[in-house]
């Protein structure tokens, strides 16, 4: 509790305290969300200074994890709202692993392009429930949002991924 209290107050010592604790933490969050490890690199950089020009607004009665993540998350969507939409899945998201084929090839692509379509808040509440297999209530506490909007986001998601791929050719 000193330690925060000492952060809120403008302590650099406190600060770099705090850095050296969360800087993991952070940088596997962003990974999770952005999925590139230089990029993430980057972005955690930039959540600890904003986190840094923050300090006087914090509360030190309050969780740090939550509010950390919560400006880690905000760092890592700017970044999703800049950059041409791309994410890599997983190769091996299909639970059988059988030899690929043309078909296969093409759906996997036309999977990638139409989830890298998507608006960035549904790209990441689609990645964090989809693919990282978070629950709702991990999603909204993530994000700042109710577990209710974090099935509505998972909801539209999964909507326009199907729309996207039916006009691809792909009956999901």
């Amino acid at each position: 509790m000193e330690l925060l209290q000492r952060f809120a107050a403008g302590d650099l010592d406190a600060f770099e305290s705090l850095f050296r604790q969360y800087q993991r933490d952070v940088y596997r969050w962003i990974v999770r969300i952005v999925r590139d490890p230089s990029v993430a690199e980057d972005l955690t950089v930039e959540t600890f200074w904003r986190v840094h020009k923050a300090h006087a607004r914090f509360d030190p009665e309050a969780k740090f994890a939550s509010w950390l993540r919560r400006i880690a998350t905000n760092v890592a969507l700017d970044h999703l709202r800049r950059r041409p939409a791309y994410v890599e899945l997983p190769e091996d998201l299909a639970a059988e692993q059988r030899p690929d084929c043309a078909v296969q090839q093409e759906t996997r692509m036309a999977l990638r392009r139409a989830f890298a379509e998507l608006p960035p808040k549904l790209r990441l509440v689609a990645q964090l429930g989809s693919i990282e297999d978070d629950t709702y209530s991990e999603i909204a506490e993530a994000l700042g949002i109710s577990a209710a909007a974090a099935r509505v986001r998972m909801f539209r998601a999964v909507r326009l991924l199907r729309k996207k791929l039916q006009k691809s050719g792909v009956h999901p």
